[in-house]
């Protein structure tokens, strides 16, 4: 778990699956309580980082897309 302000934040669990659901990628694990558990892949280290973060190198928080849709949402909330 590489999501820095998530509970779970440095743990590690066994792989059980990845899909695409929800409309985004998400990985599925048990807890230790043993329940089926899902999360975000961009909150792991389950798929090779993105592109923007490695050469962004800590100097951005944000991606531009997620910028682009926050614009967006903030719009929509305007009207």
């Amino acid at each position: 778990m590489t999501h820095p302000f998530h509970p779970l934040g440095g743990r590690e669990f066994e792989l059980l699956d990845l899909r695409q659901t929800w409309g985004e990628r998400r990985v599925y694990f048990h807890d230790d309580d043993g329940r089926f558990v899902a999360m975000p892949v961009g909150w792991t280290d389950a798929e090779a980082a993105d592109p923007f973060v490695l050469v962004a190198a800590g100097r951005s928080y944000f991606r531009m897309e997620d910028l682009v849709r926050l614009a967006e949402l903030v719009e929509m909330l305007k009207r």
